[in-house]
């Protein structure tokens, strides 16, 4: 069985990160993710709010990196949980356990700041039992200029000499 799914989209609010009783970290954050089609009619996309839930590792690296308004890429499962409100009526919630989250953008792109080139940061860590042995260390900002080769570069390719023209598959 697969159940696997990717969104992308921004931020309705700030993570919020909280403890179990055992010290495991838990986020939960809302993406507004935008529908591919327009309704015919108004000619406007409906918006889709989606809850996420992260743990451990994931959980402190969003909580960390991410702020409302932040597009963000997740990757996870969806999760049906049963649950009582307050009434005792039987509720059903939909949410999606977040396995990796990535930047959708990077920070110049989203606030005009300087960033670097940091859209490709991403966590993704265990959220099974047992200790996560994945880390997290922020991209470097990766230096883009282009500088000359010292040396001359020397190709390991050699032309065929037998080539008759027509192609090997």
């Amino acid at each position: 069985m697969l159940n696997r799914i990717i969104l992308m989209g921004r931020l309705t609010r700030d993570p919020e990160l909280r403890r179990t009783q055992s010290g495991a970290a838990v986020a939960s954050f809302t993406l507004a993710v935008d529908r591919d089609f327009a309704d015919k009619s108004t000619g406007t996309r409906a918006t889709d709010f989606i809850d996420i839930v992260a743990w451990r590792g994931t959980a402190e690296f969003v909580s960390k990196y991410f702020t409302k308004g932040r597009m963000a890429v997740v990757e996870g499962r969806l999760q049906i949980r049963d649950w009582q409100d307050r009434d005792g009526n039987k509720r059903r919630s939909a949410e999606v356990v977040a396995d990796n989250v990535r930047f959708g953008e990077s920070r110049r792109d989203s606030d005009g700041g300087s960033y670097g080139n940091r859209s490709t940061g991403s966590y993704g860590g265990s959220h099974g039992g047992g200790n996560n042995s994945n880390s997290y260390a922020p991209a470097a900002p990766q230096n883009n200029s282009y500088s000359a080769p010292s040396a001359p570069v020397v190709s390991e390719f050699a032309e065929l000499s037998d080539d008759d023209g027509e192609l090997p598959f």
